[in-house]
């Protein structure tokens, strides 16, 4: 009897600005080949509308978030992996996903799968987009600790223990989370630099709020995940960085200090601390959570 085929769910997130680069990502997912489908547009604030057939819309009344427009999104759809794609970003290969169930098939360590991101007009691509701190080669795969969001897949029992991505953090820092409660299980996030997605090269700045949420969210992200004894290790790590990164930008670094403030002082949602061994695992792999 042959194996049956996987079946990929598939969220795609948009708020509907991006009409002409919407129908273009949801037409490379309906390429794929080798995989069942199961697809919903999920509509940050806006109701989908003239999608091709196969392919559901799910309108929320209001901006309710990045992470948590994904979270509704996986609500709606089944299948044994899940697929997340931002509505600027698409699939060059029609065996991207097929790709995807294989490398997890071939590792069963492997809890989530990050493909390599790049511009498709050949701008290219920022150093950050390599999620792992010594670069190197863009093409090299490799152990990563945290993930860009665009373009993510996941085994949907792995995804489901993770709790899903970071509701409350409205933008910002929700891949860090997933990435480091994927290891949390055991497993390892991956990035696989010999898979492509496309992603137009954006300024980060571009969100109005980057500076605040960037801040707010780095400590609700140690609030939420570390134990006790690494959160001052891991705010502080980071506040030195942006410190030296934004001196010359004064705007920039009240912006980011008043977010700092607000994570200490504001409620981050559940707390689920990284076990000892994880915190192990991680510094063994390259990356301890205090960096």
């Amino acid at each position: 009897m042959p194996e049956p085929t996987p079946q990929v769910g598939v969220v795609v997130l948009t708020q509907g600005t991006r009409p002409d680069d919407l129908e273009r990502g949801i037409r490379s997912v309906l390429a794929q080949t080798g995989v069942v489908l199961d697809v919903v547009v999920v509509g940050n604030g806006w109701q989908p509308e003239g999608l091709p057939a196969g392919v559901r819309g799910l309108g929320l009344p209001e901006n309710v978030g990045i992470p948590a427009g994904r979270n509704r999104g996986a609500d709606e759809v089944s299948g044994e992996y899940i697929f997340f794609l931002d509505d600027d970003a698409f699939l060059p290969d029609a065996g991207f996903l097929e790709s995807c169930v294989a490398l997890v098939g071939a590792d069963p360590g492997v809890g989530l799968v990050q493909p390599r991101l790049t511009d498709p007009t050949g701008e290219p691509a920022p150093r950050r987009w390599i999620p792992r701190i010594r670069k190197g080669d863009a093409r090299d795969s490799g152990d990563v600790f945290s993930c860009l969001e665009a373009a993510v897949f996941l085994p949907r029992h792995v995804f489901d223990a993770t709790g899903g991505w970071a509701s409350p953090f409205f933008y910002a820092h929700e891949g860090i989370e997933l990435a480091w409660r994927v290891w949390d299980q055991g497993k390892r996030a991956w990035y696989a630099g010999n898979l492509e997605a496309h992603h137009p090269v954006v300024i980060q700045t571009r969100h109005p709020e980057y500076y605040r949420l960037n801040a707010r969210n780095r400590v609700w992200l140690a609030r939420r995940n570390l134990p006790l004894p690494l959160i001052p290790l891991y705010v502080g790590a980071w506040t030195g960085v942006q410190i030296l990164r934004w001196r010359r930008q004064r705007a920039a670094l009240g912006a980011w200090f008043g977010g700092w403030r607000e994570g200490w002082r504001t409620n981050p949602g559940e707390r689920r601390p990284l076990r000892w061994s994880t915190v192990w695992r991680m510094a063994r792999a390259g990356r301890p959570p205090v960096i």
